[in-house]
C-alpha cells in the first residue's frame, strides 16, 4: 500500500511517499523524498493513504539528520518505477558519498567507467534520485567547486551542504 505524510525541515516540507511493510521487518520502503516545488515530485493521488505513524523511523532519523546527530541513513528504499539500470548504477554511486564531503559529476563519471557522450545522461541520473537528502544527490558539485543543479534547488543545497560542514554560514 502506498502511504505518504509531509514533515517540516530546515529546508521546507518535505513529503514522503513509501510502500508500507514492503521492507524486512515489515518496514516503510522510501520511494519519494522531495521538497516543495521541485521539479519532477509526484503529486500526491487519491488512492494513496495518509499515514504519518509510517514513517516514524524514517522521520527520526531525518530529524538525527537535521539536529547534526545522524551522519548515515538506514532507510529502505523502495522500487519507484523511475530508475534504468543505469540510473540505479548512478544512485548507487551517490550513496557512497560520505556525509561532510562533496563529489564531482566528473569523478562519478570516471569512478564508473561513464564516457564523456554518457556524461549529460549521468546528470540527469542525478537530477532524477526519486530520494533527496538521504540518497545524497547534493554532494555533487561542480569540477570548479561551484553548486550546480539540485532538484530541490540551489538554496536548498547550499543549507544542506552548510549543516554537513562543507560550506561555511553565509553571513547576513
Amino acid at each position: 500500500m502506498t502511504v505518504h505524510t509531509t514533515i517540516d525541515s530546515p529546508i521546507g516540507p518535505l513529503l514522503l511517499v513509501g510502500e508500507e511493510s514492503a521492507a524486512p521487518g515489515g518496514r516503510t520502503a522510501l520511494s519519494w523524498l522531495t521538497t516543495a516545488g521541485q521539479r519532477n515530485a509526484p503529486a500526491i493521488r487519491p488512492d494513496w493513504s495518509h499515514r504519518p505513524a509510517a514513517f516514524a523511523e524514517i522521520t527520526r532519523q531525518l530529524d538525527a539528520y537535521f539536529d547534526g546527530e545522524l551522519t548515515a541513513f538506514d532507510i529502505p528504499f523502495a522500487d519507484s518505477g523511475t530508475g534504468s539500470d543505469f540510473r540505479q548504477r548512478i544512485w548507487d554511486a551517490l550513496e557512497s558519498v560520505p556525509y561532510g564531503t562533496t563529489t564531482t559529476y566528473g569523478e562519478i563519471a570516471r569512478r564508473l567507467g561513464v564516457s564523456r557522450a554518457e556524461v549529460r545522461a549521468l546528470g540527469a541520473a542525478i537530477g532524477a534520485n526519486p530520494v533527496l537528502i538521504v540518497r545524497p544527490c547534493h554532494r555533487v558539485i561542480g569540477a570548479d567547486g561551484s553548486l550546480k543543479g539540485y532538484a530541490g534547488g540551489l538554496e536548498r543545497k547550499r543549507g544542506l551542504l552548510t549543516l554537513e560542514g562543507v560550506l561555511q554560514p553565509m553571513l547576513g
